[in-house]
Parts: structure tokens; C-alpha cells; sequence
């Protein structure tokens, strides 16, 4: 007779995590540290976003940045507002004419966004701290394939 506190058969490990699982956990994790830090500055996640992408790329739509951002275009047209009324961007009607205005950024949104990046380099800096350069690079690389490739797969650019 076994005992019944004595398992009659050894446990089946778990299964490990799903990595969409991980990277889900960790974007939840990421998110919350910026939406705190980029507080401390009056700025948004998606605020961040959209002065982010505009230091990239010359005058995106607000359409462009919605998607980007993940929200509605509705949703980024008020953060669009917001930013303009704070002198951290400006819209210039665009030079082909009609009603498409070009969004870009202030010498003060450039000086906020700064600061903002410094916020971002701090919570990455204590992510990565015992990630060496090289694993670094491959999560960096990795990440952009996996992000590639359902972009392919959902016909998006």
C-alpha cells in the first residue's frame, strides 16, 4: 500500500512557456515602467510613440501614426492636439495642397523626447544588465524577424 501523501507516479514536468506568452509578459512589464517614468516628463506611451516616429520619419500621417502606436485614429488625432497645443509639435498644411496636414517635431518636443529616451535607456539598462553585448545584438535581431514576419504574414509594411 502507498502512502497517500507519496505520489504513485512522478509529476509530468510542465510545458515551458509559450514565447509569444514571455514577450507578451514582458511588454506588459516594459509598458508599465514607461508609463511611469514618461509621467514624470507629461508625456504618454503613445505620446512617446508618435514623437518617436516623428523624429524618424519626415511628417508620417496621423493615420501612419496611429498604426504604428496601436490605437485608433480617432485616439491619435487627440494626442496629435495635445502635442500641438504644448508647442511639441506643429502641423504645416502639406505642399501638394488638399486637407493632408505634415506633423513634425518642435525644438521642444526634440528636447522633451530627449529626455524622455534617457527614461526608456534607465529601464533598459536595468533589463539588459546581465545580457552581454553579443546576446544583446541577437535579441535585437531576433525580435525585428519575429516582428517581420507577421507584418509579411498580415500583408502589412
Amino acid at each position: 500500500m502507498t502512502d497517500p501523501g507519496t505520489p504513485s507516479a512522478a509529476a509530468p514536468d510542465p510545458p515551458p512557456p509559450h514565447v509569444s506568452y514571455l514577450v507578451f509578459r514582458l511588454e506588459r512589464l516594459v509598458r508599465a515602467c514607461l508609463d511611469e517614468a514618461l509621467a514624470r516628463h507629461g508625456v504618454t506611451t503613445t505620446a512617446y510613440m508618435a514623437l518617436s516616429e516623428l523624429r524618424l520619419r519626415d511628417a508620417p500621417s496621423s493615420a501612419d501614426l496611429a498604426r504604428i502606436a496601436f490605437v485608433t485614429p480617432q485616439a491619435m488625432n487627440l494626442v496629435i492636439r495635445d502635442l500641438e497645443q504644448r508647442g511639441l509639435i506643429r502641423r504645416d498644411p502639406h505642399p501638394r495642397g488638399g486637407r493632408a496636414l505634415r506633423t513634425r517635431l518642435t525644438p521642444e518636443g526634440l528636447r522633451v523626447l530627449r529626455r524622455c529616451d534617457r527614461s526608456l535607456d534607465a529601464i533598459e539598462a536595468v533589463m539588459l544588465a546581465d545580457i552581454d553585448d553579443k546576446d544583446r545584438a541577437t535579441l535585437a535581431e531576433t525580435l525585428t524577424s519575429c516582428a517581420r514576419a507577421l507584418r509579411v504574414r498580415d500583408g502589412a509594411r
